[in-house]
């Protein structure tokens, strides 16, 4: 048995494995951690009274803790959602193997024959908070793309994590891969993010999830590379050439489907052409969902909602929460979310062509859409099977991070004695 109040020997025996892990599974043919992912679905599914019942005591600890109603959502289990959960490994082991991939090649005049091929990282760390699904996810995608992971969850979810958990032990063990490729930090001492901050020898990049506290921490004190995961501050523009029928279901789902995930729109922007045509019936088609619509001095006009103050602009609400506020025109909407952005996801609603030309060009997020839900925001939905986050940084990985973005590249040189002079 570990020794849970050492935490620094914790970690560092956990670094230790998952290192010699990952050097098994940077050949592990493509067939077995496929099979391994399959397995591991197969025992979520006869495991669901189990992680039902581990998500109950979950739920109870995160309501003693006075979690909002949104961040209850995301934690929420339930036999339909363990089920995703296994269709999501299921989608994954199904999608093409990243790891021996030739991305380009060429010859060289000299004869030598180069080509640029897809590589493990090695050992990722992942630190997350509340959902329990990131254990399925982040463990399936590390793994496809074989790389060792240590799995730090937050401690809402830590009975959740660890029966998922122990359903992907066992689809790797079914397969014959080493269990410690996919290890949960069995604690929910804080300490044990800080010394993984400081794993520069074992661990080769750090993935962390969650709101704005725990990713600024980790940006702060990492001596590991990280990849940035920031909040999602979304913004939905109306256009003055919306569509009234397309912008009415985009802006609802985009707020209310599910408003504790990362793509549910916060910010709704209104051309002031379209403010008492389109942009009346969406305010009005919110605030009968239910939605607070915290409006600007032009929109306040619209009965039913409340001032915005200078604090509304830029923020994550999680909740069924909105701002609303009129723009001059695109550009203006291109000006307030260059200021009070993310760079996550944001959208544009309109029919003119010229105007999503510009949207797309002159703005820089990870995921730039037009008529579409800005709840599409998911590797599922990109066709990865899963994904681990949303990086909104510049450097390597970048939108859905999937089991392509958890690999590097090597190259392999060959000649026929060629020798240079």
């Amino acid at each position: 048995m570990k020794d849970l109040t050492d935490i620094p020997a914790l970690m560092a025996e956990i670094g230790a494995r998952a290192r010699a892990a990952a050097a098994e599974l940077a050949f592990a043919p493509a067939e077995t951690k496929s099979a391994a992912l399959i397995a591991a679905a197969g025992a979520i599914e006869a495991s669901v009274p189990q992680i039902v019942e581990a998500n109950r005591r979950d739920l109870e600890y995160g309501r003693e803790k006075g979690l909002s109603a949104a961040m209850v959502d995301r934690l929420t289990l339930d036999a339909a959602r363990v089920g995703a959960i296994a269709e999501s490994l299921r989608a994954v082991a199904a999608q093409a193997d990243p790891v021996g991939a030739v991305i380009a090649e060429w010859e060289q005049p000299n004869g030598l024959r180069i080509q640029r091929v897809r590589t493990p990282l090695g050992v990722v760390g992942v630190i997350y908070e509340s959902r329990p699904n990131v254990t399925a996810d982040a463990g399936a995608l590390c793994l496809k793309a074989g790389n060792a992971v240590i799995l730090r969850g937050g401690s809402e979810s830590f009975h959740s994590s660890q029966a998922i958990h122990g359903c992907l032990r066992k689809g790797l063990e079914a397969a014959g891969l080493p269990g410690d490729a996919i290890q949960l930090v069995p604690t929910r001492d804080r300490a044990a993010v800080s010394e993984m901050l400081g794993m520069t020898g074992t661990i080769d990049v750090i993935v962390p999830r969650g709101g704005k506290g725990l990713v600024g921490l980790v940006q702060r004190e990492a001596r590991v590379p990280v990849f940035a995961h920031l909040e999602g501050i979304v913004h939905v523009y109306l256009d003055r050439a919306a569509d009234p029928e397309t912008a009415l279901k985009v802006v609802l789902n985009a707020k209310t489907r599910r408003t504790g995930i990362c793509g549910a729109a916060e910010c709704l922007l209104i051309h002031r052409d379209a403010v008492d045509t389109v942009g009346q019936g969406v305010i009005r088609a919110l605030l009968n969902a239910g939605v607070e619509v915290r409006a600007d001095a032009t929109l306040r006009a619209i009965e039913g909602t409340v001032a915005a103050t200078d604090e509304d602009w830029g923020r994550e609400f999680l909740d069924m929460v909105i701002a609303a506020r009129v723009v001059d025109d695109i550009d203006g909407a291109i000006a307030h979310i260059r200021r009070y952005g993310s760079n996550h996801t944001d959208c544009i609603i309109t029919e003119d062509p010229e105007a999503v030309a510009r949207f797309f060009q002159r703005l820089d997020s990870a995921i730039l859409m037009h008529n579409a839900s800005t709840q599409f925001a998911d590797g599922g939905e990109f066709g990865m099977g899963a994904e681990i986050g949303i990086a909104t940084g510049k450097m390597h990985a970048r939108g859905p991070v999937g089991a392509e973005q958890l690999t590097s590249f090597k190259y392999l040189v060959r000649g026929g004695g060629a020798v240079r002079s």
